[in-house]
């Protein structure tokens, strides 16, 4: 059975904006990391913020389910990445749009995405 909790929210937004930082300063190029872990390391960071933001949004909820509505969303969006349409193109043109939704359906972004939400998981229990 999973167990409620409550999330502090200011915690939760602290670490989503620090996630995103590390993200962007993984992709960055700066570090010498290998092409792999730049690639993937990368999606699993974007899974955690999309994890950290789950919590955010429902800080009462079992730490099971937010790890299942965030994988939900994150395998949704790279699904959602075999759909071509010009207005949804045009947002993943843009910076933004590509960060948030990517371009290309890649399969093994799915185990990346998964891996970073568990990290998210184990995390929260952790401090618990």
């Amino acid at each position: 059975m999973a167990i409620s909790m409550q999330r502090n929210r200011r915690l939760y937004a602290v670490a989503a904006i620090l996630v995103v930082g590390i993200g962007l300063f993984w992709r960055s190029g700066v570090l010498p990391l290998p092409a792999f872990l730049v690639k993937y390391g990368g999606d699993s960071l974007w899974a955690l913020v999309v994890f950290l933001g789950f919590g955010f949004v429902f800080p009462r909820t079992s730490t099971v389910r937010i790890g299942l509505l965030a994988i939900g969303f994150a395998w949704s969006v790279e699904f959602l990445q075999l759909y071509h349409a010009g207005w949804i193109d045009g947002i993943r043109a843009t910076r933004l749009g590509r960060l948030i939704l990517g371009n290309t359906f890649n399969s093994p972004d799915l185990l990346a995405y998964t891996v970073g939400i568990a990290v998210g998981a184990w995390g929260e229990r952790a401090l618990r």
